[in-house]
């Protein structure tokens, strides 16, 4: 290998390496912040609930001890004893005495470490923590010795499994991050193995290099932060100026390719933020008028557990097109009637929905060949799309049409339809038209991005046709499967 093939692995190498990095740990730093924000709500909730705990039964101690003992032992968690003053530790703060389940007059909580010293673990001297309630009951000083070794080590023992978990999820993604990297930055490989042919083709036939080097030291400039730097093709050596062309249409699908997958992260990290932060501030007013408020703690329980899904729906989702990306999703090809697909979508529909009207019509027997569930699925986005912008009472058709060697599957809506502007970016991943319109119907804004990739996958299309205000129909173009005589009967 010569000097010069050298010098172009190590710049291809460069610019690879540098945008490998550079997405990866922008998307590790993301993943990052959101599992600490977890991890943190996660430590804050289950910390009150061991607290709530502790208290109650504390307090259930406060009603049933007797003053005339001064030294009681309840349970195995529970002490009570005689003192004229509390031991020394970490203060509880007012604001959260005052809502806690021991209602006595003057009552003060700390928290120490009863075991303390160089040589103790610091695992031990967490299992030590003692939670001690000082009250006084006429003339008489009590406190309550509170041991959490057991609801502490069944507390650490959870967030140990919640952290292997996340270190998993981390792992997989960074490994699946990088392979989608890779493979978008391959065309810098071939871009190298094209340079190599060209430099042996024009060495010989150059006696001076000097637009060769000037090309090379044009390509070396470039990095992760500057794709956007071009080469100069003002040469009178025609094959140079075609290499230097091609070069420069490389580097722009190259910059296309990074700057997708950096707004990709960004989207991604956009729609997983706000349910995190819905979450959060629940989770906040569960803490501060909750606990003392019924029906304020069932509707943070309902708006948590409803943020929780849509995380979970949003993941399964990205998870699908990063499979889709990455062709490992196995299409396990069949030939089947649509119809039967149809009939199945608008009777599991009309379990759930009630206030649109449903009409069906269906040319039988009308084969395809493909994956069965996928395109189920893509039927299915299709219509609840329609649902979701169809106002109440309006009609859905769900037809089949046979023409010639293809079968038309169309849905049809009378709902709001889509403006002009809006309909070439429909199928582009997370694009909303109306992003207030899109918080009240819900939707990621990735289930046309499915669809059309099941679509397309079957070797299908879609022809769209919208009016605003008027409606929305959505045509797919399947090629008719071949059914043989014999074959007929059995798919029948």
């Amino acid at each position: 290998m010569s000097k010069k093939d050298v010098n172009s692995t190590k710049v291809t190498n460069k610019i690879r390496s540098s945008l490998v990095i550079k997405l990866n740990v922008k998307m590790i730093g993301r993943l990052l912040s959101g599992f600490l924000a977890i991890n943190i709500l996660i430590f804050l909730m289950s910390f009150f609930v061991i607290l709530w705990k502790t208290e109650e039964g504390a307090q259930d101690i406060i009603e049933q001890f007797s003053k005339e003992l001064e030294s009681i032992h309840y349970g195995d968690n529970y002490q009570v004893l005689m003192t004229e003053e509390l031991t020394k530790g970490i203060t509880l703060p007012s604001k959260i005495q005052e809502n806690l389940p021991v209602k006595v007059d003057n009552a003060k909580r700390n928290i120490i470490i009863s075991q303390k010293g160089k040589d103790i673990r610091l695992l031990d001297k967490v299992y030590s923590l003692k939670y001690i309630i000082g009250f006084s009951i006429g003339d008489s000083s009590y406190k309550i010795v509170c041991s959490l070794d057991s609801d502490l080590k069944l507390f650490l023992y959870l967030f140990l499994i919640i952290l292997i978990f996340e270190a998993l999820i981390l792992i997989g993604d960074i490994g699946k991050g990088s392979k989608m990297i890779r493979k978008a930055l391959k065309p810098l490989s071939d871009l190298t193995e094209t340079t190599r042919s060209l430099n042996a083709e024009v060495a010989a036939s150059m006696a001076n290099g000097t637009y060769i080097k000037d090309l090379a030291g044009a390509i070396s400039n470039i990095d992760a932060d500057r794709l956007d730097s071009r080469i100069s093709v003002g040469s009178s050596q025609n094959e140079l100026k075609d290499l230097a062309a091609a070069i420069n249409d490389m580097l722009n699908r190259i910059n296309d390719s990074y700057q997708s997958q950096v707004r990709f992260v960004s989207d991604a990290s956009h729609e997983l933020r706000t349910p995190i932060s819905v979450i959060q501030g629940y989770a906040n007013l569960l803490d501060r008028w909750g606990k003392n408020d019924e029906k304020t703690m069932q509707e943070s329980i309902d708006a948590i557990k409803s943020e929780a899904e849509s995380m979970k729906e949003l993941v399964e989702e990205l998870l699908f097109l990063a499979r889709g990306d990455n062709k490992t999703i196995q299409i396990h090809e069949e030939i089947f009637d649509p119809c039967e697909v149809v009939d199945e979508i608008i009777r599991e529909t009309q379990m759930i929905d009630k206030s649109h009207n449903f009409e069906i019509n269906l040319d039988r027997p009308a084969y395809i060949s493909g994956d069965k569930q996928l395109i189920k699925q893509a039927l299915r986005i299709l219509v609840d799309n329609s649902i979701k912008y169809t106002p109440n009472g309006n009609k859905i058709i769900l037809k089949i049409i046979k023409k010639e060697d293809h079968i038309h599957i169309i849905v049809q809506d009378g709902g709001i339809g889509i403006d002009s502007e809006d309909l070439p970016h429909i199928f582009d991943r997370f694009y909303r038209s109306d992003e207030s319109r899109a918080r009240k119907t819900g939707g990621s804004g990735l289930g046309l991005s499915i669809a059309k990739w099941i679509i397309e996958r079957h070797g299908a299309y879609f022809e769209i046709l919208s009016r605003v205000d008027i409606g929305t129909r959505i045509t797919i173009v399947f090629p008719a499967a071949e059914i043989e005589s014999g074959e007929s009967s059995i798919v029948e």
